[in-house]
């Protein structure tokens, strides 16, 4: 397998906003990782539905992510969501960190309460009892009290809850600006070096009191 050591575990769940998980995706490729997806039914669905996109799994990668045919072969494992058999549903298998990109709220009660009924949540199982970086990227709103009370128990167990809520002090000019602010904040918590430069470098002038 291609870039040993450059593993990285990343679920799109059905939750709106799956273009933070094709981006996300994009951004590992190009930094060179080896990224092993994992999209839910609703998750595909939900593509479907916000991009316009036909996609599903087998759907050639390079109709829905930006990148080149040579990239998909040799950077870009795609799993069944029903094959719990799969290499990374055992905490033999060895990557880097596991990122959920978008996260529905039923994708994160499954994690929170170890219902791993697919690939995904079976994964995010692995990271947590074998004490590896998750790193979880919620999107829904407003958050009702399961709903907090499913993120709160995901923190105690040691996942990253990184609410996907995109900063505007970088003036943002377009979506993928908005895209890029929250795949940096991902890459940051998780120590993963990258290009993007969206970091607050302080006010462009002194204040006046």
């Amino acid at each position: 397998m291609e870039n040993t050591g450059r593993h990285i575990v990343v679920g799109i769940s059905g939750a709106s906003g799956v273009r933070y998980g094709i981006r996300f995706v994009e951004t590992l490729v190009r930094g060179g990782w080896t990224v092993h997806l994992m999209v839910t039914n609703s998750g595909w669905r939900v593509m479907q539905e916000e991009e316009k996109l036909a996609v599903g799994s087998r759907s050639p990668l390079t109709d829905w992510l930006r990148i080149t045919e040579e990239q998909a072969i040799k950077q870009v494992v795609v799993y069944n969501i029903r094959d719990i058999a799969a290499r990374p549903a055992s905490g033999t298998f060895k990557a880097t960190a596991m990122v959920v990109i978008p996260a529905s709220m039923k994708t994160c009660a499954a994690i929170a309460h170890g219902y791993s009924d697919d690939l995904l949540s079976r994964c995010a199982d692995v990271f947590l009892k074998e004490r590896r970086p998750l790193a979880i990227v919620p999107r829904e709103t407003p958050l009702g009290l399961i709903h907090l009370r499913n993120l709160t128990t995901l923190a105690e167990a040691g996942a990253h809850i990184i609410p996907a809520m995109p900063g505007f002090y970088c003036q943002p000019q377009t979506i993928d600006d908005l895209l890029d602010f929250m795949v940096m904040k991902v890459l940051n918590v998780l120590g993963i070096e990258h290009d993007l430069k969206l970091s607050w470098e302080g006010p462009s002038a002194p204040s006046s009191t």
